[in-house]
């Protein structure tokens, strides 16, 4: 474990962590390829209108479209990186630049009834959230605004907003940048209104376009878009950050196993109180595969007594440990990432598994997981889901 950063990105992240402060190319671990290309195309001048950044759920692709941004709207642009120092990147960096717009799912919470007034709270919620979960998700921000009731959506009247944001000439910057993040989610009305100006936006406007999910989006915008694939991160990056905190070897190692190049579940096992899981897994498996309904029942009554983070961990460590196991009974086991007490529990388990239930038993914790973040009773999602993989053994 380091006491102290050992390169620039230590540095930077700690600034990161300290400071609260939001990020540039050099704030963000890994996938340095894709900075490296999206640097080239505004040093060559070849900037795509419409950008699509595609990642998988933990993705980094928020924080490089706002590092991207930053580094449009610089002044005084350095060799790999926005200088961080100029007028414009201060006000980038704290999300205040008048020439970037953000559009965001919101759930149907109350405001303040003068509507303008309400758009400036939500607004400067949103850019404390950028600040305070630099690597944050959909989950984080609906648990930021206090949404959890309420499915987080894109409104159909935000396309009108769009057009009549874009309509003003720039304030200070060369370029316009609009930046809507989850547009999968938007009211297929405003998917609709924005698709002329999507391929046709004014002069030096960009549109950087932020998905966890493309499968859900209009082909028609995916067409009109420049796609962006931001992978998720390599062990070794995600160690590299984890070095920059208190975190035990050992920890370290099940963390990264467990993260699986997500660094915000990484973030968020290093502050989580978890038991490890293996026990609750094991346990879980058993009583399903034994068809013990009371048990069942009362690991339900436990899981809906732990709290949102934890429920979400549990089940990303069992999609962890199916995966494991599909490895394991494959012949892959080079594969493997478990280690310790791990490895006997995986040995036994996949005894048990095929590739059909694996595949049944997966696509079930999934779906699962998906019903859960939309705030349904855990309780009930878990029991439900005991009862499926049991029939899954039975069958």
């Amino acid at each position: 474990m380091n006491s102290a950063p050992a390169n620039e990105f230590g540095r930077k992240l700690n600034e990161v962590l300290e400071k609260k402060s939001s990020m540039n190319f050099s704030f963000i671990p890994g996938i340095k390829a894709v900075k490296s290309r999206l640097i080239e195309a505004v040093s060559t001048n070849h900037v795509a209108h419409a950008q699509l950044f595609i990642g998988k759920p933990g993705s980094l692709n928020l924080p490089l479209a706002l590092a991207y941004a930053t580094f449009l709207h610089c002044q005084n642009k350095q060799a790999g990186d926005a200088c961080g120092t100029c007028a414009a990147c201060t006000k980038s960096l704290k999300y205040i630049h008048p020439d970037t717009s953000f559009v965001f799912p919101l759930g149907n919470v109350k405001g303040d009834k003068d509507e303008d007034r309400f758009k400036a709270d939500i607004l400067k919620t949103w850019r404390s959230f950028l600040l305070e979960q630099p690597f944050g998700d959909l989950g984080d921000w609906i648990a930021f605004y206090g949404g959890e009731d309420k499915q987080a959506l894109i409104s159909r009247e935000e396309s009108r907003e769009i057009i009549k944001t874009l309509s003003l000439k720039p304030f200070e910057s060369p370029y316009k940048v609009m930046i809507i993040w989850q547009p999968e989610l938007m009211h297929p009305s405003a998917s609709n209104g924005i698709l002329k100006i999507l391929e046709e936006p004014p002069a030096n406007t960009f549109f950087i376009l932020v998905t966890n999910a493309v499968e859900k989006l209009l082909p028609t915008i995916i067409s009109r878009t420049q796609l962006v694939q931001v992978p998720l991160l390599e062990d070794e990056e995600v160690g590299e950050y984890l070095d920059q905190r208190e975190v035990s070897v050992e920890r370290k190692n099940e963390i990264i196993a467990l993260a699986e190049g997500n660094l915000n579940f990484a973030i968020k096992l290093i502050d989580s109180e978890q038991d490890h899981y293996q026990d609750r897994f094991s346990n879980w498996m058993r009583a399903s595969f034994k068809r013990d309904y009371l048990k069942m029942v009362s690991l339900s009554d436990e899981f809906h007594e732990l709290d949102k983070l934890d429920q979400r961990n549990f089940l990303s460590y069992s999609l962890t440990m199916i995966r494991e196991a599909a490895l394991q009974f494959s012949g892959a086991v080079k594969l493997n990432r478990v280690k310790g007490s791990e490895v006997k529990f995986i040995q036994d388990f996949s005894k048990q598994l095929n590739v059909v239930r694996a595949e049944k038993i997966n696509t079930l914790v999934s779906e699962a997981t998906y019903h859960l973040e939309r705030n349904g009773s855990p309780r009930m999602i878990f029991l439900d889901l005991s009862l499926q993989i049991s029939s899954v053994f039975k069958t």
